[in-house]
């Protein structure tokens, strides 16, 4: 009776069931019939040994192979089978087939397989513990917002090759010296050693770049020395002999990415605040190769007795303005270093100031985006002297930036809108010094905010009486006590009346 075609692979199921299976039960399992077993075990069925050397069709791509395929595959090795689809589809239409795209895709494979050029190849590397140590920068290519802000920055990542264990620290700026050299110094003395060599890629900070010899800037010589470390760097624009630090960019980039969304929320507080939960998650990280590293760090080299600069210095005039230019960023500082010189050390997020030696104030930096200006105005720095001449104020190109928060922009909207022009200055000049005075900035603004709420701006004199309340000084009387022989004398002196 005529029924389904045996196929090979029934044939070879049935054969390797029936080695410990009776033959009904290997012919079940094999979906084949009693009958056809007993043929198969007279073996006259069997699975064929070579497959079939003929076409069962015409080759679809006979037309256009030797005449249009090959020449485009022989005249570069980037042209994609994509390209050459359409290419034919575009132009060959009368003898290509736009069916045919599998088996085009497949003839070129094979092709380039027998005849085309060599690949590049993956060599993999093996690092003893405490050899080497890789960083580099990567752009942070998430959304995450500072008091509802955007924040730009990127992560300076730094990995022992060995034992897997990474540092991440937060950048805002560029790939300066100063986040570089801070970046690597923190990673270096969070791992508690330093490795023999340290890798990066050709960051102009580090090296310079115009030259073909290891030639290093003199500040990072400077660290090179301070540290005894071996620097070596990959080949301009191969990011892949980087590998070992690339990949896990990226692994890590992912990681902060689903911490974030887990958390349900990508705004902070504060930037400290963002910067302790990549933390976090880099603490995480580590805690699951501890033993690896352990056994690593019992390789590295000692860390040095001082740590090196991780800045840069500059000499700054201040400006009769009250400010002072750096990076192409305005700052202000306090009136009374109008007409001084300061040396500012360049921090990544800071600037120290200078006078004389004495470290007089820190800020912190204000990154400007490429091609632009910025400004950091501090209105305790310039208020007592905008108390002098309170009308400067509305037309003062920091106006705006002078008011510390949106609760006294409104208040200055109010004031501006509802007081003359002289009378609005002078108050919100007033307040802003009382704010400064009190050092209750928060508040105070709150307080005239309900104020107006209420439907009337409190007086100065009601602001001042709330938050700078005048303590009545009483007199230092100092009472003298007299000897017992005083009052002796004078009792003498009454007897003789």
């Amino acid at each position: 009776m005529s029924g389904k075609h045996l196929t090979d692979q029934q044939v070879r199921l049935y054969m390797t069931h029936r080695i410990n299976q009776s033959q009904k039960t290997a012919a079940a399992k094999a979906s084949v019939s009693e009958r056809s077993a007993r043929r198969i075990e007279r073996k006259d069925l069997q699975p064929a040994k070579n497959k079939r050397k003929h076409r069962t069709r015409a080759d679809p791509l006979s037309s256009v192979w030797d005449d249009v395929v090959l020449p485009l595959l022989k005249s570069c090795n980037d042209i994609s089978p994509v390209g050459v689809f359409d290419y034919l589809c575009e132009n060959h239409l009368d003898k290509f087939k736009p069916s045919a795209r599998r088996t085009l895709e497949r003839r070129i494979l094979q092709w380039r397989q027998l005849h085309g050029e060599s690949q590049a190849v993956i060599f993999m590397q093996e690092h003893p513990p405490g050899a080497l140590g890789i960083c580099d920068f990567t752009h942070a290519d998430f959304t995450v917002t500072i008091a509802g802000e955007p924040l730009q920055h990127k992560l300076f990542h730094y990995r022992l090759v060995s034992s897997g264990w990474a540092y991440a620290q937060v950048t805002y700026g560029g790939e300066s010296f100063s986040a570089f050299s801070d970046g690597l110094q923190n990673a270096i003395h969070s791992s508690g050693g330093v490795p023999l060599e340290v890798r990066t890629d050709s960051l102009s900070a580090a090296y310079k770049n115009h030259q073909e010899t290891e030639d290093f800037t003199a500040r990072f010589a400077e660290l090179i020395s301070n540290y005894g470390f071996k620097a070596t760097r990959n080949n301009r624009g191969v990011a892949h002999e980087n590998g070992a630090i690339e990949s896990p960019n990226r692994h890590i980039k992912n990681q902060i990415k689903q911490a974030i969304l887990i958390r349900g929320n990508h705004d902070f507080a504060t930037k400290k605040d963002y910067e302790t939960f990549v933390a976090s998650i880099m603490g995480r990280r580590n805690r699951r190769i501890r033993d690896k590293f352990l056994t690593e760090q019992q390789q590295l080299k000692p860390l040095p007795a001082a740590s090196s600069v991780n800045y840069s210095e500059h000499l700054l005039r201040v400006s009769r303005t009250s400010t002072i230019t750096l990076k192409r960023v305005v700052y202000t500082v306090p009136s009374r270093l109008v007409g001084s010189r300061l040396a500012v050390h360049l921090f990544d997020d800071r600037l120290d100031l200078y006078l004389s030696g004495v470290m007089t104030l820190t800020l912190d930096r204000i990154h400007a985006s490429q091609g632009a200006r910025a400004r950091s105005v501090n209105y305790q720095h310039v208020i007592g002297s905008l108390v002098q001449k309170p009308r400067a104020f509305r037309c003062s190109q920091w106006r705006d930036e002078l008011l510390p928060s949106e609760d006294y922009r409104h208040i200055w909207r109010y004031v501006d809108k509802e007081l003359s022009a002289d009378k609005a200055c002078w108050y919100i000049v007033r307040l802003l010094n009382l704010a400064k005075k009190s050092d209750r900035e928060e508040a105070l603004g709150r307080f005239v905010l309900e104020g107006l709420s209420q439907g009337r701006l409190p007086s100065l004199f009601d602001c001042e009486d709330r938050f700078m309340p005048v303590t009545a000084l009483l007199p230092d009387i100092t009472i003298e006590q007299h000897a017992l022989s005083h009052y002796q004398a004078l009792l003498q002196e009454g007897s003789h009346e």
